[in-house]
């Protein structure tokens, strides 16, 4: 039996991972990926002891951390975790079952995707999710950018260093990005087209994406691009364990100030739980707080 299974590789799992190793613990770290939203971020200014560099070289600083610790990532699919007849709790996976007597859960979230039926004839065909990972294959052509928040801007201020021209499809009246700083620096740039009050309605073209159909005030319109960017949320990965603990309207995991949900022994970290501020930083705080927490509850057992 494992002492913790740790669920996600993004900051607050790799960190999390990292404290077990000190620790000396008995554990797995499990994830269909490595590097969670982290990986998608153009630019990370705020990382202590890190500046001016991209979510990927941040993600590939974790490698490096974690290979001193000889720690290995299993790349499976959570299915379910529950509670242990005997003792702990059981985590499966599509592959395999594990059983432990703590798990901490940093699953983070997933992009929402589009709702309309044309969106998922053209995923990986000019339809992308990671302005940061796809970008590049786009250069010096036009696109666009779904949604209007933080995610959507951060996309576009990537995609101008390597497109043509990007027009942002905002479904609202005004952009709805909080953060002044990127709003501006997108605003400012004269690649930038933002079209708000646009309702996409149809993407097409023959084998790859050649434009998109939208609306806007009630007009019809037609735009020529040929990558679409898909920026309107995420939905968080709470599905395999939301029959066990407490998850709130917003679909986060409801924890105490050390991480601990609802459930004893279950604890959660990063932008899976119900504490404000969803950054990368403060995700890895969180990471480490709970494997302190699953530590400290262990020694009491």
């Amino acid at each position: 039996m494992y002492d913790v299974i740790i669920i996600g590789a993004g900051a607050a799992g790799i960190t999390a991972a990292i404290y077990a190793a000190r620790s000396k613990l008995k554990f797995e770290i499990i994830s269909k990926d490595f590097g969670g939203l982290t990986t998608w971020s153009p630019d990370i200014e705020n990382y202590t002891g890190f500046h001016n560099l991209s979510g990927l070289e941040l993600i590939e600083k974790f490698k490096e951390h974690i290979s001193d610790y000889r720690i290995e990532v299993k790349e499976e699919t959570i299915t379910k975790v529950e509670k242990s007849k005997k003792e702990g709790f059981i985590v499966r996976t599509n592959s395999s079952k594990y059983e432990t007597k703590t798990v901490i859960i940093c699953s983070g979230s997933s992009p929402r995707k589009l709702d309309i039926p044309s969106a998922a004839k053209f995923e990986g065909k000019g339809v992308a999710y990671c302005a940061t990972c796809d970008g590049p294959l786009f250069a010096d052509k036009d696109v666009a950018v779904i949604g209007g928040g933080d995610s959507a801007l951060a996309a576009a201020l990537t995609l101008i260093q390597v497109v043509n021209k990007v027009y942002i499809l905002n479904a609202t009246a005004e952009l709805t990005g909080k953060d002044a700083a990127l709003r501006d620096n997108v605003l400012k740039s004269d690649k930038v087209i933002v079209l708000n009050n646009s309702k996409l309605l149809e993407i097409y073209g023959k084998q790859f994406v050649e434009g998109l159909k939208f609306e806007q005030m009630n007009e019809k319109k037609d735009l020529k691009v040929e990558g679409i960017f898909v920026e309107i949320g995420h939905i968080r990965n709470v599905d395999f364990v939301k029959d066990l603990i407490k998850i709130n309207e917003k679909n986060e995991i409801a924890v105490e100030k050390n991480g601990a949900t609802s459930m004893p022994g279950i604890y959660a970290a990063g932008d899976i739980t119900d504490l404000p501020g969803k950054q990368t930083i403060i995700a890895a705080g969180d990471g480490a707080r709970a494997l302190l927490s699953a530590f400290a509850y262990l020694t009491r057992k």
